[in-house]
C-alpha cells in the first residue's frame, strides 16, 4: 500500500485492477491519506492540493459506499484545514449542487449522500472560518432532508450535527428551522432515523435555548412518542437526549445563560414532566382528557424503559454533588411513581415499574455517589421507610372502617416498600462492611425500620423486608446471629399474628439462606432453634384455623433455608425430617382414596400448600446436601413423591368441587414435584414414566390452561452465538436488568421475589442482583419442560413417538396467537429433550421416530417468527448430532438446499440457511464436509442480497458457523468469503447494524481458520491479512458499540497470530477511549484485549496510552472523552474497577493490571507504589464525589462547552461530570493491598531491594533506580491504612501485607546505627495496627491472621528491647486467656469452627515465638561464655550498647504461660491426630468432639488443623525435650488437675498414669502425627511445614526418653525411616534432606545407646563364662539382616539413595552404561557437601550396632561407599582446606578400622580381606592420573596413612599393598607442591613411628633415603617460600625422630645425615645481612636445632663435627654472629624503654 502512493492517488495502478477490488483500493488510499496528511510536510501538501482535491472531488460522484464517504469526507476537510482554503468554496457549492440534484435514482444516491458527508465534515473541522455560507447550506440541507427517503434522511441529520457542532453559538439563527424539520423525523418509521434526530437535536440544545425554556414540555412529549415502538438504539439515544435537556433546564450552561434572560425550571417541574412519560406514556395530557385520568389505557412499555433511562442520563449529567444535595428530593418523586396507580395498574405492570424505579435508584446511587455519601443515602432511605410504615400502620390499626381509600394506599405501599428495600439492601451488600456506621448508629436504626415491615399486610413488602435483612446479614456477618435471635423470639411470641408469623419466617430463611456467603458460619445451635421452631409451627398448624396457612408455610420454608446449611448440620436433623415428610402425605392408595371425599376448600387450600412445602423443602434437601442421599434416603424420600404423583391425578376432580381459588396451590405442588424430580436420577421414578410424561405435555402445551402462557427457557436452550438474531445480546447491556420487560415471551423479566418464596434462601443466580423468580404460571412451565428434557432420555421408543405425533396434532389444533404459544412450548422442550439425548450420549430411535421429530421441525423453519426458526435450526443441527448417521445429514441437508434454490420468501431462506449452519455447528467439520462446497457457494450467493438485510444477516450468520465448525477444511474457500465480506462492508449502509455485526463474526471465524500462517510473507497471505486489517478498520470506524466490539475482538485474533502487524499506536488509544463508552459489550472487548495486549507487551501499552492522554491534552479536541491523568492507563483501569459491577469484566481488568504490574512494577516503583497508596488512602471519610472547585458557584461548575483557552487548560483537571471521581470502593482498595504484595514478592530477586546501603549507593549511581527499602515507610504506612480499615476484606489484606513487608525486611541493617535493623523504628505503627485486631467484636479469621502477625513480628527479631516487645506480646496473653475459656464461651456470633480457627492461631502464634526464642537460647547457650569482668570494665559494656540481648530474653515472655500452653498444645494434637484419622475410624472418634473442635463442625476444623498443627508440633517436642518429657510438670500438676484445663480428663484418671505411661503416650502421640504427615504430604503443603516437623523429630530424639523408646521398638524406628526414604524422594529442598539426615542420626545413636545398655547388662550377667556370649546386635550369628524389620537395612537404603543423588557416579551402574561420560570431581555445592558429609559419618557409625556378622554384611558395602565419596570429592582447594566430605570419610575409615569388631576372631579373616581391599582401592584411586589433574593427594595420603596405623596387622608383609603405598608416598615427595611435601612427611613421621616395627621399617628403609636426598638438596636451592620453608623444617623433623629411634650403635651413621645438612643451610656472616626473610628463617631454625642435638646426643655429635673441620667453622662463625646480635637487641631495648611493638614480634620469630 505504502508503495503504491505518494499522497496522491496511483491512477495506473488503479486502471490495472479489476473492477471489484477498486473500491478496496480507493478505501486503502484514502486510509493512507488519513494517516499521511496530519504529519505531512504542510508545503508538500501546499504543492500537491490542486491534484489532490481533483481526485478527491472526483471520488464525491464515483457512488462511494459508507465507510468510504466517511474518510473521504474527512480527508477534504483535513485538506483544507491543512493546506490553502481559497478553492473550499468552489468545493461547498459543488456539494450543494449534487445535494439539490433532482436525480433520485438508487444508483446516484451514493453520490448524494457522499456531498452531504463532506459538507457535514468541512464544518465541523473548519467551522466558523466558512463564514456566512452557512445559512443556504442548512436550508439547502432542511430542503434535501423532507424529499430523502431513509438513509438520506439520516446522513443529512448527522451531518447537521456536525455544522451545529463546528458552528457553536454562530448558527443561532437557523435554530428554530432545524427544530422544526428535525422534531416531526423523531417519529420516523426508520428507526436509524430516529437515533440520528436525537444525536441531532442533542447537539442543538447546547445552544439553541428554547428547547429546554419555552419548548420544553413539547421536546418532552415528542420524546415520549420517539420511545413508542421504539428499539434499544432509540432508546438509548433518545433517552440521553431527554435527560440531557431536562438537566440543562434545571442548570443552565453559562455561556448561553449570559445571551438571554432565561427563567429556569424548577426540580419539582422538570421531574413532573418526566413523570408524565413514565406514566402516561407518549400520548400527551389534552388530547385524551378524559379517559386518560381516569385510568383507561396502560402506558406502552417501551417508553417507559426510555423514560427509566432517561432519568439516569439526567442525574448522571447533574452529577453525583447535586445528587448528594437533592437525593431526599429524587427519592421521594421516584418512590412515589410506584405508588401512582397508573403504574401499578396489573401485577406484571407493577413489577415492571418496581424493576424500573430499582434501576433508577441503582444507577445513580450505586455509581455516583461515594461510599459515605451512600451512607446518607441509606439513612434518607431508612426515613422513607418509616414514614411509609406509620402511614400503613395507621390504616391496619384503624378499626372504624374510614379507611376505604385507606387500603388502596396499603397496596400501593407495598411497591414503594420493595423498591426502597430492594436499594437499601443493595447499599449495604456493595458497602459490605464500611456499611457498619449505618446500621449501628441508633438515630437511623435501620434494623428496627426493616424488621418493622416485617409485619406489613402484604408479602411482597414482608418478603424484600427480609431480603434486606439477608443483605445486612451477608455485608456485616456478625449481625446474623443476633439477627437470627431475634427473629426467632419474635416468632415465638407473636404466633398468634399472621403476618408475623409469615414475616419472622421469611427473615429467618433469608438470613439462613445467607450463611453460605459468611465463611465464618452460625453456631450450630441455631440449626436445632430452627428445627423446633418450625416443628412447633406445623404442629400447631391446625389448632387455629385463622393461621394454619401462614404457620403451615412459614414451616415448611424454615425447614427449606435450613437444608442451605449443609450435611454437616442436616445430618443430625435427617431421622426427624424423613419422619415429618411421610406424614405430610397419605400412606397407602387407600387413605388417598379416603381424602378425596373428606374436606372443605380452605382445608384443601391448606393441604395442598403444605405438600407443596414438604416436596419444596425435599428438593432444598437435595439440591445442597448431595452427600447425604445414599440409596436407603433417596428411598424413603420416593415414598412421599409417589404419593405426591399420584395425588396429581386427584386433583383436577377436587378443583372441580371446591372452586378454581385452589389452581394456585395445586399449580406450586406441580412445580415443586417437577423441581425435585429434575434433581434426582430418573431411574428412581421410571415406574411412574407414563403418568409423569402425561401431567408434563399436558402442562406445556397448555391443555386445560387457557392462557397462552410460553416458557422463558427457550433463550437459554438455543444456542449463545445466535442472540444476533434473537435479539438477546440485550441481555449484556448495562440496561438488562429493564431491557427485560420487552422481550416477548411471557411475564419476562417480570421476576419477583413473591412469585416464589422459597427463592429468599436459594442462592442468587450469577449476575443476579437479588433473585426473581418468575411468576407462578411461568415457572410450572419452565419446570416441566427441563423435567421433560429429564426424562425423555429414558422413555421408551413407542412412547417418544406417540408425544412427537401428539405434539403435531397440539400445533395443528391451535390457532392464531394460542398456535405460537404451544409452539414456542413445544419447541422448548423438544430441544431440552435433545439436549438431555445428546448429555446422555443416547440415540434418538428408529425411523419413524425421526421421521415424525423431523416433520415437527422442518414445519417450524418456515414459521414467521424469528425465534421458532431459531429453535427450529438449533432443534435440526441437535438431531443430527443425536442420531449421526451420514445419510440422516445428507437427507436434512439436501431438504435445506432444495428449499433455498426455489424459496424466494425472506422467512423460508432465512429458516432454512440457518438450518445450514447448526447441522455444520453440531457435526463438525469432518461429518458435513461433503456439504461444505454447496452450502458455502449458497449461503455466499444468499449474503449478496441486497434486497433483503435479513436474509443477508441470517446467511452470514450461518456462514460464519460454518467457517468456525470447518476449521482447515475451510481453508479453500477463505479468499471468495473475505473478498465478500469485505464488499458488502463497504457498501451495506451502516444502519443496518445486524449485517455489519455478522460480519464482524465472519472475520474473525475467517482470522482463526487462518491462524497462525498470517504471520506469513506469502503474497496470498498479505492480501488476506492486509484485507482482515481493512475489515477490521472498517468496522471499527462504524458508529454501532457491536460492530466495534467485533472489531476489537477481530485485532485481538490477528494480534494472537500475527502479532507484528497490529499497529499498536493506533489500537491502544482506541481501546482507551472504549473504556468510558457506555456500552458494556464495548468496553468488556476493549479490557479483554488490553488484557492480551498486557500480557505481552505492557509497557508499550501503557505509553501508547499515556501519549493519548497527552494528545487529548494539547489539541482541543473535544471529542476525545478521556481521563487518563499522570496515573496512565493503570489509574483509569483502577477507576474502573469503582464503577463496573460486570464480573467478567471486572476479572478482566484484575488480570490486565495484574500483568501490568509483573512487567513494570520494579522498573516503575514509585508510580505504582504511588497508584497502590492513592486508592488505599482514599478512606471513606472523604466526601462523596470529591469536590474540586468548591468556591465557585454551583452554576460555574458545570459542563462548560464555550470556554476561552485559558479556562480550558485549567478546566483540564475537573473530570467529565458524566464520570464523576468518586473516592476508591474498598473492592478496589483490597485490590489495591493484594497489589501491594505482589509488589514486594516481585522485588524478591533483586537483594537491593532489601538492602538500605547497598539501594543508597544504587541510588547514587543511578538517580532514576528505584528500591524497595526506600519506600519502606510508605509501605508500612499502606499496610497500616489497610489493616485498620472498616472493611473486613481490607483489613485482611493489610495485615496479609504486614506480615510480608516484615518477613522481607526483618534482617534489613540500619547503615548510620550499627547493630539495628531498619524496621525498628516502626514498632509503633505495627503494634497500633495489630490492636485492633484483637478487640472483642473483631470476627475469628481477622484475629487469627493478626496472631499470626504477632508471631512473625516477635520471632523475627527486629525489637530487641523486651519492654517494647510487651505492647504485641500482651495481644497474645489476652487472646491465650480466651483460648484457655474453654468450649462453652457465653456470646458466640459465627460457627464453631470459626472459634476452632481463632484459638488454633494463637496456639500456633505461641508455638511459634517459643520455637524462636528457644532458638536463641540455644544459641546464647553454645556461644562461649564470656570471661566474668570486674567492675572497672563497666564503661567496656556501655560500648557494646546497653541493649544486646541476654540470652534468654524473649524465653522469659514465654515463661510464665508454658504450663497452660503446653498443656493446650498437647491437646490440640491430640485433637490433630483423630482428625486425620481414615473416615474407617470415625465410629471411635469422641461423641462431643476434641478440645478445640466440635463433632458438627468436624469437616471446617480439619482444615483449620491443617494449617497450624506443625509449629506446635515443633514445640511441644521442644518442651517435652527441654523438661525431660515434662517430669516437672507431672508432679506438680496432680492437685491442680480440675483446674480450669478444657483437655485433661479430670483428677483420679491423671494420677493412675504411670510416668513412664504419659511418656509412652506422649510419644505415640508424637510420632504419630509426624510419620502420618511425612508419609505423604499433600503436594499443597508449604515445605515450612515439613521442616518443623522434621526438626520436631530431631528435637524429640534428642531426649534420652524418647531415645529409650524409639529404641526399644525396633520397627518403630524401621518405620520412621522409610518414610524418611519416601520424603527425600518426593521433596528436594538441600535443608529438608540435611534436617532429614540429622533425624537418622539421632534414631541410629538411639539405637547405639540401647545396644551399649544391653551389651553392659549382658556383660554383667555373663562375667563366668565369657565363651557363650551370643553376639548382641542386628545380624546375630548368621549376620542376616531382614528388610522391613532391620534398621540397619532400612538406614542404609535411605544413605544410599542422599549419595547417590548427589554424586551419581557412585553408582557402578551408571559407569557401566554405555552412554555415560566419565564426569571430573566436581567440587559439590556447600549445601550438599554438608549433607554427604552427615551421611557418610552416619553410615561409619553403622556397623557398630551389628553382631560381628551383620558387620561383614554390611562393610563391603560402607567401605566401598565411603572410598567412593573419597575419591569423588577429595579435590584440590585453593587454599588447601580439606572439605567436609573428606573429613568425614577420612574420619568414617578410622572409625571403622579402629572398632571393636576387629577383635572378634570368628571374622578375622573376612575382616583382613576387607581391610585389605579397600586399602587396595583407595591406592587404585589415589593413583595419578591425566584425567584428575587436580586430585587432592594428600587426602588420599592420609586415608592410606590411616589403614596403616589402624590395621597394621592385617597389612603387615603384604607386599602389592605395600609397594603401591610406597608409591604413593613417593609420588608425594616428589611433588612440585610444598604444602603436599609437608603434609607427606608429617605422614611418613607417623608411619616411621608406629609401634609394630614389622610395618615401619619396610617403609624407613625404602623412603629415607630418598628424604635425605630430598632435603640434602636444599642447600642448592634455598627455599623461596613459607611453605616450602615448612616443608623443609617437616623434613628435618623427620629426620631427628629417625635419629632418636636409632640404636645407639648407629647413632653416628644418622647424626652424619642430619648434622651436615643442618650446617648447610646456615648462611655465613656477611650474608645473613642481605638475605631473603625465609633463608634467614631457614638459617635461625637449622642453628637451633643444632644447638638443640648438641647437648642430646654430645659424644656422637663431636665425632661427626670433628670429622669434617669445615662443617666447625661454619658453625661457630654461626653461633658467634648469633650472639652478637642478640646482645646488641638486648642494648637497644634498654636504651629506648618505648619500643614500637613490631620488632618484637620480629625477635619472637628470631628465637625460634
Amino acid at each position: 500500500m505504502e508503495l503504491a502512493h505518494s499522497l496522491l492517488l496511483n491512477e495506473d495502478a488503479l486502471a490495472q485492477i479489476t473492477e471489484a477490488k477498486r473500491p478496496v483500493f480507493i478505501f486503502e488510499w484514502l486510509r493512507f491519506l488519513d494517516k499521511v496528511l496530519v504529519a505531512a510536510n504542510r508545503v508538500d501538501v501546499k504543492e500537491k492540493q490542486k491534484k489532490l482535491v481533483e481526485q478527491l472531488t472526483g471520488l464525491i460522484s464515483s457512488a462511494p459506499g459508507p465507510p468510504t464517504r466517511k474518510l473521504l469526507a474527512k480527508n477534504l476537510a483535513t485538506l483544507y484545514s491543512i493546506g490553502d482554503t481559497f478553492t473550499v468554496f468552489q468545493t461547498l457549492d459543488k456539494c450543494n449542487e449534487i445535494i439539490k440534484s433532482k436525480d433520485d435514482t438508487p444508483a446516484y444516491l451514493p453520490t448524494k449522500l457522499a456531498a452531504v458527508a463532506c459538507v457535514g465534515a468541512f464544518y465541523e473541522k473548519m467551522g466558523r472560518m466558512l463564514g456566512s455560507s452557512f445559512p443556504d447550506t442548512i436550508n439547502n440541507l432542511l430542503k434535501a432532508l423532507k424529499s430523502a427517503e431513509s438513509q438520506g434522511r439520516g446522513e443529512i441529520l448527522l451531518s447537521l450535527q456536525k455544522v451545529l457542532s463546528g458552528l457553536g453559538g454562530a448558527a443561532a439563527s437557523c435554530h428554530r428551522d432545524i427544530y422544526k424539520n428535525a422534531r416531526s423525523l423523531l417519529t420516523d418509521r426508520s428507526m436509524a432515523v430516529r437515533c440520528a434526530v436525537a444525536k441531532c437535536l442533542l447537539e442543538l440544545q447546547n445552544e439553541a435555548v428554547f428547547m429546554w425554556t419555552t419548548e420544553l414540555e413539547n421536546v418532552a412529549t415528542l420524546c415520549f412518542k420517539a420511545l413508542e415502538g421504539s428499539n434499544y438504539g432509540v432508546r438509548v439515544a433518545v433517552a440521553k437526549l431527554l435527560g440531557t435537556v431536562m438537566a440543562t433546564a434545571l442548570m443552565p450552561k453559562q455561556a448561553a445563560v449570559m445571551r438571554q434572560n432565561v427563567k429556569r425550571a424548577t426540580l419539582e417541574e422538570v421531574l413532573e414532566l418526566m413523570a408524565t412519560g413514565f406514566l402516561r406514556g407518549g400520548s400527551g395530557f389534552l388530547k385524551s382528557g378524559g379517559e386518560m385520568l381516569k385510568g383507561g389505557g396502560s402506558v406502552s412499555r417501551e417508553v417507559r424503559v426510555g423514560v427509566t433511562q432517561a432519568y439516569v442520563v439526567f442525574v448522571t449529567t447533574l452529577g453525583g454533588q447535586w445528587l448528594e444535595r437533592n437525593f431526599a428530593t429524587f427519592l421521594s418523586h421516584v418512590l412515589d411513581l410506584v405508588s401512582h396507580p397508573r403504574a401499578t395498574q396489573t401485577h406484571v405492570e407493577a413489577v415492571y415499574s418496581r424493576r424500573c424505579v430499582s434501576f433508577m435508584l441503582r444507577a445513580t446511587l450505586g455509581g455516583l455517589l461515594g461510599e459515605k455519601a451512600q451512607i446518607a443515602a441509606g439513612k434518607e432511605i431508612c426515613q422513607a421507610i418509616s414514614k411509609q410504615m406509620r402511614a400503613v400502620e395507621a390504616v391496619v390499626n384503624d378499626i372504624s372502617g374510614e379507611n376505604k381509600a385507606g387500603a388502596a394506599d396499603v397496596s400501593a405501599s407495598q411497591h414503594v416498600m420493595v423498591c426502597a428495600l430492594k436499594e437499601l439492601g443493595s447499599l449495604v451488600q456493595s458497602l459490605s462492611a464500611t456499611a457498619s456506621p449505618l446500621i449501628q448508629e441508633p438515630s437511623i436504626g435501620l434494623l428496627e425500620t426493616v424488621t418493622s415491615v416485617l409485619l406489613h399486610p402484604s408479602m411482597a413488602a414482608r418478603l424484600a423486608a427480609a431480603w434486606c435483612l439477608r443483605c445486612v446479614a451477608v455485608a456485616l456477618p456478625y449481625q446474623l446471629t443476633p439477627l437470627l435471635d431475634r427473629c426467632a423470639e419474635r416468632i415465638n411470641n407473636l404466633k398468634s399474628s399472621p403476618e408475623a408469623v409469615s414475616g419472622y419466617s421469611f427473615a429467618m430463611a433469608a438470613l439462613l439462606g445467607g450463611v453460605h456467603q459468611c465463611p465464618l458460619g452460625i453456631p450450630h445451635s441455631k440449626g436445632k432453634l430452627v428445627v423446633s421452631i418450625a416443628e412447633d409451627l406445623l404442629r400447631t398448624a391446625a389448632q387455629n384455623s385463622r393461621l394454619s396457612l401462614q404457620r403451615t408455610q412459614a414451616g415448611w420454608l424454615l425447614l427449606g433455608a435450613l437444608m442451605t446449611l449443609g450435611p454437616s448440620l442436616v445430618r443430625y436433623h435427617l431421622p426427624k425430617m424423613l419422619l415429618l415428610w411421610r406424614n405430610v402425605f397419605p400412606r397407602s392408595q387407600k387413605e388417598l382414596e379416603a381424602e378425596k371425599a373428606r374436606g372443605d376448600s380452605f382445608t384443601w387450600q391448606v393441604t395442598l400448600e403444605g405438600r407443596a412445602g414438604a416436596l419444596c423443602a425435599m428438593r432444598s434437601f437435595v439440591a445442597h446436601c448431595p452427600e447425604l442421599l445414599t440409596e436407603d434416603v433417596i428411598r424413603r424420600l420416593m415414598t412421599p413423591i409417589e404419593c405426591a404423583m399420584t395425588m396429581m391425578s386427584h386433583v383436577p376432580a377436587i378443583i372441580k368441587v371446591h372452586g378454581a381459588h385452589l389452581k394456585a396451590s395445586a399449580a406450586m405442588v406441580r412445580l415443586r414435584l417437577y423441581d425435585i424430580l429434575a434433581l434426582l436420577p430418573p431411574k428412581t421414578y421410571e415406574g411412574s414414566f407414563n403418568a409423569l410424561l402425561r401431567e408434563l405435555v399436558a402442562e406445556f402445551t397448555l391443555t386445560d390452561n387457557s392462557a397462552n402462557t410460553t416458557t422463558s427457557l427457550l433463550r437459554s436452550l438455543c444456542h449463545y452465538d445466535d442472540s444476533v438474531l434473537m435479539g438477546s445480546w440485550l441481555q449484556e447491556t448495562d440496561h438488562k436488568s429493564i431491557e427485560d420487560q420487552l422481550q416477548p415471551n411471557s411475564a419476562s423479566g417480570s421476576g419477583a421475589l413473591e412469585h416464589d418464596p422459597s427463592s429468599i434462601y436459594l442462592r442468587v443466580p450469577v449476575g443476579e442482583a437479588i433473585p426473581g423468580p418468575l411468576p407462578l404460571g411461568v415457572s410450572v412451565i419452565d419446570a416441566s419442560v427441563a423435567l421433560f428434557g429429564v426424562v425423555f432420555p429414558h422413555v421408551s421408543f413407542k412412547h417418544r413417538l406417540q408425544m412427537l405425533d401428539h405434539f403435531a396434532e397440539c400445533i395443528k389444533q391451535a390457532k392464531g396467537v394460542r398456535q405460537q404459544a404451544v409452539q414456542l412450548n413445544i419447541f422448548t422442550a423438544v430441544l431440552s429433550a435433545l439436549k438431555g439425548l445428546a448429555e446422555n450420549k443416547s440415540t434418538l430411535g428408529p425411523e419413524e421416530v425421526r421421521k415424525s421429530a423431523l416433520a415437527l421441525v422442518m414445519g417450524a423453519l418456515d414459521n414467521p417468527n424469528p425465534i421458532l426458526r431459531c429453535a427450529a435450526g438449533e432443534a435440526l443441527g441437535r438431531m443430527a448430532q443425536v442420531v449421526g448417521e451420514a445419510t440422516f445429514i445428507a437427507r436434512m441437508a439436501q431438504t435445506s438446499f432444495d428449499k433455498l434454490k426455489s424459496a424466494r420468501d425472506v422467512v423460508s431462506r432465512t429458516g432454512h440457511s440457518l438450518a445450514l449452519g447448526c447441522l455444520h455447528r453440531y457435526v463438525g467439520g469432518i461429518g458435513s464436509g461433503q456439504h461444505l462446497k454447496t452450502s458455502v457457494s449458497i449461503l455466499l450467493a444468499l449474503a449478496q442480497d441486497g434486497s433483503s438485510h435479513e436474509v443477508q444477516t441470517w446467511a452470514l450468520h450461518s456462514l460464519a458457523l460454518i467457517v468456525d465448525s470447518s476449521g482447515p477444511m475451510y481453508r479453500g474457500y477463505v479468499e471468495p468469503t473475505l473478498s465478500l465480506v469485505l464488499t458488502l462492508l463497504l457498501t451495506v449502509p451502516p444502519s443496518h447494524t445486524e449485517v455489519h455485526q455478522c460480519l464482524g463474526r465472519c472475520l474473525g471465524a475467517l482470522i482463526t481458520t487462518v491462524g497462525p500462517e498470517l504471520q506469513g510473507n506469502g503474497a496470498t497471505i498479505s492480501t488476506i491479512r492486509s484485507s482482515c486489517l481493512v475489515g477490521c478498520a472498517i468496522m471499527q470506524d462504524h458508529s454501532d458499540s457491536l460492530v466495534q466490539a467485533a472489531a476489537i475482538s477481530c485485532l485481538q485474533q490477528l494480534h494472537m497470530f500475527a502479532p507484528r502487524h497490529v499497529n499498536l499506536s493506533s489500537l491502544v488509544p482506541c481501546l482507551c477511549v472504549h473504556l468510558c463508552s457506555s456500552h458494556l459489550l464495548l468496553r468488556r472487548a476493549a479490557v479483554a484485549c488490553l488484557r492480551q495486549l498486557a500480557q505481552r507487551e505492557a509497557a508499550e501499552v501503557c505509553e501508547y496510552a499515556m501519549s493519548l492522554a497527552k494528545r487529548a491534552g494539547d489539541s482541543k479536541d473535544t471529542t476525545i472523552n478521556l481521563n487518563i491523568t499522570e496515573t496512565g492507563l493503570e489509574g483509569v483501569l483502577f477507576g474502573m474497577l469503582d464503577r463496573e459491577t460486570d464480573r467478567k469484566l471486572c476479572s478482566d481488568i484484575h488480570d490486565t493490571l495484574g500483568h501490568m504490574l509483573s512487567s513494570l512494577a520494579v522498573e516503575k516503583l514509585s508510580h505504582w507504589l504511588k497508584l497502590c497508596k492513592d486508592v488505599l488512602a482514599a478512606t471513606t471519610d472523604v466526601g462523596g464525589a470529591v469536590v474540586f472547585e468548591v468556591e465557585k458557584d454551583e452554576e460555574d461548575s458545570e459542563k462548560k462547552d464555550e470556554m476561552d483557552d485559558d479556562t480550558m487548560f485549567t478546566g483540564l483537571g475537573e473530570d467529565d461530570k458524566s464520570k464523576p471521581s468518586v473516592a476508591p470502593r474498598w473492592v478496589t482498595r483490597v485490590f489495591a493491598a493484594d497489589c501491594l504484595c505482589r509488589i514486594i514478592l516481585l522485588c524478591e530477586n533483586d537483594k537491593a531491594h532489601f538492602d538500605l546501603a547497598a539501594a543508597r549507593s544504587a541510588q547514587a549511581k543511578n538517580p532514576k533506580g528505584d528500591q524497595l527499602v526506600l519506600h519502606l515507610s510508605d509501605l508500612i504506612r499502606m499496610a497500616f491504612m489497610a489493616a485498620t480499615d472498616h472493611s473486613n476484606q481490607l483489613r485482611m489484606a493489610g495485615l496479609q501485607a504486614l506480615e510480608d513487608i516484615i518477613k522481607k525486611f526483618a534482617s534489613v541493617p540500619e547503615p548510620e546505627f550499627p547493630g539495628h535493623v531498619i524496621l525498628e523504628q516502626y514498632q509503633a505503627n505495627v503494634g497500633a495496627a495489630l490492636r485492633p485486631a484483637f478487640s472483642p467484636d473483631t470476627p475469628s479469621d481477622i484475629t487469627a491472621k493478626a496472631c499470626q502477625v504477632c508471631s512473625t513480628w516477635i520471632g523475627s527479631g527486629v525489637v530487641s528491647d523486651l519492654n517494647d516487645l510487651r505492647r504485641v506480646h500482651n495481644l497474645l496473653v489476652s487472646s491465650l486467656d480466651k483460648v484457655q475459656a474453654g468450649k462453652g464461651s457465653s456470646s458466640q456470633l459465627y460457627s464453631e469452627s470459626a472459634t476452632t480457627m481463632e484459638k488454633l492461631a494463637v496456639l500456633k502464634a505461641w508455638a511459634e515465638v517459643y520455637v524462636v526464642s528457644m532458638k536463641i537460647k540455644k544459641e546464647a547457650e553454645s556461644k562461649p561464655a564470656k570471661p566474668v569482668r570486674s567492675a572497672d570494665d563497666d564503661e567496656d559494656e556501655d560500648d557494646l550498647g546497653a541493649d544486646v540481648l541476654p540470652p534468654d530474653s524473649l524465653i522469659t515472655l514465654v515463661q510464665p504461660e508454658l504450663p497452660s500452653l503446653s498443656r493446650l498444645w498437647l491437646a490440640m494434637l491430640r485433637d490433630y491426630a483423630l482428625l486425620t484419622l481414615p473416615a474407617e475410624f470415625s465410629s471411635q472418634l469422641p461423641p462431643d468432639g476434641g478440645a478445640f473442635y466440635t463433632p458438627e463442625t468436624i469437616d471446617t476444623a480439619r482444615l483449620h488443623y491443617r494449617g497450624s498443627w506443625a509449629p506446635v508440633l515443633h514445640a511441644v517436642a521442644l518442651w517435652l525435650s527441654s523438661t525431660g518429657f515434662g517430669a516437672s510438670e507431672e508432679k506438680e500438676e496432680v492437685p491442680s488437675a480440675p483446674s480450669k484445663t478444657p483437655v485433661l480428663p479430670q483428677g483420679a484418671s491423671l494420677t493412675t498414669k504411670t510416668f513412664e505411661e504419659s511418656v509412652e503416650d506422649r510419644m505415640h502421640l508424637m510420632l504419630g502425627v509426624s510419620i502420618e504427615f511425612l508419609c505423604f504430604p499433600r503436594p499443597e503443603e508449604p515445605i515450612e511445614h515439613v521442616m518443623s516437623c522434621l526438626q520436631a523429630l530431631f528435637t524429640l530424639l534428642e531426649s534420652p526418653c524418647a531415645k529409650t523408646h524409639i529404641a526399644e521398638d525396633q520397627l518403630l524406628a524401621v518405620e520412621l525411616l522409610n518414610v524418611l526414604h519416601r520424603l527425600l524422594l518426593t521433596r528436594d529442598p538441600p535443608a529438608v534432606q540435611l534436617q532429614v539426615t540429622a533425624v537418622v542420626q539421632e534414631t541410629i545413636r538411639a539405637a547405639q545407646d540401647h545396644l551399649q545398655r544391653q551389651r553392659t547388662s549382658k556383660g554383667k550377667e555373663e562375667e563366668g563364662d565369657k565363651d557363650s556370649q551370643p553376639s548382641l546386635g542386628e545380624g546375630g550369628d548368621t549376620g542376616e539382616l531382614v528388610p522391613g524389620k532391620s534398621l540397619v537395612f532400612a538406614a542404609m537404603e535411605l544413605l544410599v539413595f542422599i549419595l547417590v543423588r548427589h554424586l551419581p557416579q557412585l553408582n557402578t551402574r551408571v559407569k557401566e552404561s554405555p552412554s555415560h561420560v566419565p564426569l571430573r570431581p566436581q567440587r559439590l555445592p556447600e549445601e550438599s557437601a554438608r549433607l554427604v558429609a552427615n551421611t557418610v559419618s552416619i553410615l561409619a557409625e553403622l556397623p557398630s550396632l551389628c553382631s560381628p556378622a551383620g558387620s561383614m554384611t554390611i562393610l563391603p558395602t560402607v567401605l566401598f561407599l565411603i572410598t567412593g565419596v573419597l575419591r569423588e570429592t577429595a579435590v584440590k582447594t585453593a587454599d588447601n582446606s580439606v572439605p567436609v566430605p573428606v573429613s568425614a570419610a577420612l574420619q568414617g575409615i578410622k572409625t571403622i578400622i579402629t572398632s571393636p569388631l576387629a577383635r572378634a576372631e570368628s571374622m578375622q579373616t573376612q575382616w583382613t580381606g576387607l581391610v585389605r581391599s579397600s586399602l587396595a582401592s583407595v591406592l587404585e584411586h589415589s593413583q595419578p592420573d591425566e584425567s584428575r589433574p587436580d586430585m587432592d593427594e594428600v587426602s588420599m595420603l592420609t586415608a592410606i596413612t590411616l589403614f596403616l596405623l589402624s590395621a597394621s596387622n592385617e597389612l603387615v608383609g603384604v607386599m602389592v599393598l605395600q609397594k603401591g603405598c610406597m608409591d604413593r608416598f613417593r609420588n608425594a615427595l616428589n611433588s612440585s607442591d610444598p604444602w603436599v611435601q609437608a603434609r607427606c612427611y608429617q605422614l611418613l613421621l607417623s608411619v616411621f613411628q608406629h609401634s609394630s616395627r614389622a610395618l615401619s621399617t619396610p617403609y624407613i628403609h625404602t623412603l629415607a633415603p630418598l628424604m635425605v636426598q630430598k632435603l640434602k638438596a636444599v642447600e642448592r636451592s634455598r627455599p623461596g617460600t613459607a611453605a616450602e620453608l615448612q616443608a623443609v623444617q617437616e623434613g628435618i623433623r623427620v629426620l631427628e625422630n629417625l635419629v632418636s629411634m636409632g640404636e645407639e650403635q648407629n647413632r653416628v651413621q644418622l647424626l652424619a645425615l642430619l648434622v651436615p645438612t643442618l650446617i648447610s643451610y646456615l648462611l655465613d656472616e656477611n650474608a645473613i645481612s642481605s638475605a631473603p626473610q625465609v633463608s634467614k628463617g631457614l638459617h635461625d631454625f637449622a642453628l637451633q636445632n643444632l644447638m638443640r642435638i648438641g647437648p642430646l646426643y654430645p659424644a656422637a655429635f663431636k665425632i661427626v663435627i670433628g670429622a669434617a673441620p669445615e662443617l666447625k667453622i661454619r658453625l661457630e662463625s654461626a653461633i658467634r654472629a648469633n650472639q652478637a646480635s642478640s646482645r646488641a637487641k638486648a642494648a637497644a631495648r634498654q636504651a629506648q624503654p618505648t619500643v614500637q611493638a613490631t620488632p618484637t614480634i620480629k625477635l619472637k620469630t628470631s628465637f625460634f
